[in-house]
């Protein structure tokens, strides 16, 4: 069915941002004198937000004073550094245009942080897309269906009418939670067998 508006997921879907998440959380361990992980460790464990990220990084049994400030850590120096090496993936820019002047309505819900969600939106889409909602205190966060359900209805359309693109388990879960089309990609963060184990039927390529 052609669809009225996309809900697009961030990270790993629209933009690639493993390097500069991988180097924040690094920087951060650092700063406290634990153990850096790999970029594939960290590609493993974004997706949930970065309250997430940063407990799932440091060291099982850190306290939670050294995690809070690992935590800290890593939100002055992501918001100072998340479009280091960050840049959409090929095509991505052209499709959004696309889609736009075909007046399909387009929003971005993500689980990164709010603050770093918008800048990024506004850095790389803000042309295309004007509606991005980022993880709040006011609102649970994905596979929960009510950030989703927010951009609904901000864009005035319906679940039936929308489809739901994300590159990970989360989006995947979070589409069947709020009863979308789940269009999952296959560049992202997380490979074919992890989406299809999700119940990932259809794979964007």
């Amino acid at each position: 069915m052609g669809y009225k508006a996309i809900i697009w997921d961030l990270d790993g879907t629209l933009l690639d941002t493993l390097q500069d998440l991988a180097d924040a959380v690094n920087h951060s361990l650092e700063a406290y004198s634990l153990p850096v992980k790999t970029k594939e460790e960290i590609r493993a464990i974004v997706g949930r937000g970065i309250r997430h990220l940063v407990e799932n990084a440091v060291p099982t049994g850190t306290d939670p004073a050294t995690t809070d400030a690992v935590f800290g850590e890593f939100c002055t120096y992501y918001a100072a550094h998340s479009a280091d090496t960050t840049a959409p993936y090929a095509g991505i820019p052209a499709m959004l245009e696309k889609l736009s002047r075909a007046g399909v309505k387009m929003a971005i819900v993500s689980n990164k942080a709010d603050f770093a969600v918008q800048d990024l939106v506004m850095r790389y889409f803000g042309e295309e897309i004007t509606l991005a909602v980022g993880a709040r205190e006011d609102i649970p966060k994905k596979p929960a269906p009510d950030m989703v359900e927010y951009a609904l209805a901000r864009l005035g359309v319906t679940k039936a009418e929308t489809a739901y693109v994300g590159d990970s388990e989360v989006d995947v879960i979070t589409a069947r939670n709020t009863g979308m089309d789940c269009l999952p990609v296959a560049w992202g963060f997380r490979s074919e067998e992890i989406l299809r184990a999700a119940g990932a039927t259809t794979i964007l390529r």
